[in-house]
């Protein structure tokens, strides 16, 4: 529950074109995985969670990790951190959340809205995309 000068947010990372089979799950508040999802078929998995914001913005929550004293981001984990014991990869996507825009998280809290952030589940490569994800889209559903 938020504290007075906080507000719940509700999230949302899609993550677009994830390597086919490979399992990916949201970090847990106990470091260990969240929710886990596997894309049979190239479709994008969707991760729902919940922040708290408070003015700054700073941000809070179980899925909310640190990094300085102003980056904030939120954890994918993939394949053995996911769970699957038998993928031959073991990564994590950081994606930030302190950078997203005032204007945003202002309208999201106003209208009640979810913010969804997308990114590339692929790498160039063609294995799972790891290490500090860019959003290629940001906005309220």
């Amino acid at each position: 529950m938020a504290r007075a000068d906080q507000t719940d947010l509700r999230m949302r990372i899609i993550i677009e074109q994830p390597v086919e089979g490979v399992l990916h799950s949201l970090q847990g508040q106990d470091d260990g995985p969240l929710d886990p999802k596997c894309s049979r078929a190239g479709e994008p998995l969707s991760f729902d969670f919940t922040i708290r914001i408070a003015p700054g913005p700073k941000f809070f929550g179980d899925q909310v990790r640190r990094e300085g004293p102003v980056r904030r981001f939120v954890y994918i984990r993939i394949g053995q951190l996911a769970g699957d014991p038998s993928s031959p990869w073991s990564r994590r996507m950081k994606i930030d959340i302190h950078d997203i825009d005032q204007p945003l998280l202002d309208r999201a809290v106003r209208d009640g809205g979810l913010i969804a952030l997308s990114v590339n589940g692929t790498a160039k490569d063609g294995t799972p995309a790891c290490a500090t994800i860019k959003p290629v889209r940001r906005r309220i559903v």
